[in-house]
């Protein structure tokens, strides 16, 4: 396979951009989809925001409020619109953003931009709705942590964190959920403080033409009032020792592993962010000698994840593994902690650099083939930094990388600035 220029772009989509006179950035995507189009609405506000006491896990029951109708549109109406025009809706939250997407016949695109902009201006919802969407989040919680993973992230993020919001998950700490019924008055102040066009912005990818995009955004969109609040997050503090903890689980599962270090905020320009990218590939996946070994070889770990998730402010890069047997887990984190402390002391060879970086390129591309993909491609660059030119650029940086890189990289995995955290039954 023939390896790109270095600087070519990335993206294989053209992207046009414009930004209403409310600071709503829209972004068209046209593409080969015929008669299919994406609508994605961009709101920067996640678990991130939620920097007061006492009120974490708003960001994700707001995405719940967010269908609870409008005076236009009952939650019933809203579903009938969609129904009738053989459309998929649906939203998710992370710690960093809030996203609402439908996808539609690109006929519909109006309707769809009705619809969505009327929610996004004049949502309205009462105390007796409002209480039982919370009761639901508290539902949703209790389903989602009786599952073993979440269980360990939760206390993951809880230990390594001190002081910044990324400490909790984007569901938020139980007792806050518990007491969601009691915090109407506070939903009608977040709605009003983060839900502006000057945070957030508008995709729409496939069957479109750029100008008619436009068009229908100013139409529809133009009357949202910006004005979104100001947000300091908390200064996470270096790490300095490391930490640990133990969730204990009461019925039988297998156990799990947890090894996480404080990494950079993403940057599509830090060449050390790519480098651990490329490090946790080359080593940790599939191809990877720590998962050949520990995998295939020894078959003490049935499932080995490495990574850096990229988020706006500083991160964990994680080790996460399901260990079959539980007196295999302190084999198995000696035999992680080597093969960090080997990716530091040990140069990975250009062709192998090269190898990965191509197939993060091109499994990037692989997942580009529908409006939804491409949507959410560029959604995803927008929230991280407000624009998309991150994309580019930050395969432009992957191309660089090199063996110094990534040994420089491996730098974050000092003892001092670990956190490990256990499951076992």
């Amino acid at each position: 396979m023939r390896t790109p220029p270095k600087d070519a772009p990335t993206f294989p989509y053209p992207l046009a951009e414009t930004v209403l006179d409310n600071g709503l950035r829209v972004v068209a995507v046209p593409m080969e989809a015929p008669g299919l189009a994406a609508h994605y609405v961009v709101v920067r506000t996640g678990s991130r925001n939620e920097v007061e006491h006492g009120l974490t896990g708003f960001a994700h029951f707001f995405e719940h409020m967010m269908f609870r109708g409008t005076p236009r549109h009952s939650p019933e109406a809203y579903n009938d619109v969609l129904k009738r025009l053989g459309a998929d809706g649906n939203a998710f939250t992370t710690d960093d953003w809030t996203c609402y997407h439908v996808t539609a016949a690109a006929a519909a695109l109006d309707t769809v931009m009705d619809l969505e902009a009327d929610r996004f201006m004049n949502l309205a919802y009462g105390v007796e709705a409002f209480q039982k969407e919370a009761r639901a989040v508290l539902g949703e919680y209790n389903k989602n942590y009786s599952i073993p993973i979440n269980a360990l992230l939760e206390k993951l993020a809880d230990t390594a964190y001190v002081a910044h919001t990324y400490k909790h998950t984007t569901m938020g700490f139980l007792r806050d959920i518990e007491t969601m019924p009691q915090q109407y008055d506070y939903s009608l102040k977040f709605f009003e403080r983060w839900y502006r066009p000057d945070n957030a912005a508008l995709v729409v990818a496939g069957d479109v033409d750029p100008d008619a995009v436009f068009a229908l955004a100013r139409l529809r969109w133009e009357a949202w009032r910006p004005g979104a609040a100001a947000l300091s997050t908390p200064v996470e503090p270096a790490q300095t020792d490391e930490r640990s903890a133990h969730v204990p689980w009461a019925t039988p599962t297998l156990p799990l592993l947890a090894l996480a270090f404080h990494a950079p905020a993403f940057d599509a320009e830090d060449i050390g962010g790519r480098a651990l990218d490329v490090l946790a590939q080359a080593e940790f996946a599939p191809t990877g000698p720590t998962y050949n070994e520990l995998v295939l070889e020894k078959q003490w770990v049935d499932w080995l994840w490495a990574g850096v998730e990229d988020h706006r402010d500083p991160t964990l890069f994680l080790l996460v593994a399901r260990v079959k047997e539980a007196e295999r887990v302190g084999d198995v984190r000696e035999a992680l902690e080597r093969a960090l402390a080997r990716a530091g002391a040990e140069r990975l060879p250009p062709s192998r650099i090269a190898a990965v970086a191509s197939r993060l390129r091109y499994g990037f591309l692989g997942g580009l083939q529908t409006p939804d993909q491409a949507a959410m491609a560029v959604a995803n660059a927008l929230q991280l930094t407000g624009g998309t030119g991150a994309i580019d650029a930050s395969y432009r940086t992957l191309a660089r990388v090199g063996p110094d890189d990534v040994a420089r990289a491996a730098a974050i995995f000092r003892p001092s600035n670990r956190t490990v955290v256990t499951l076992t039954p």
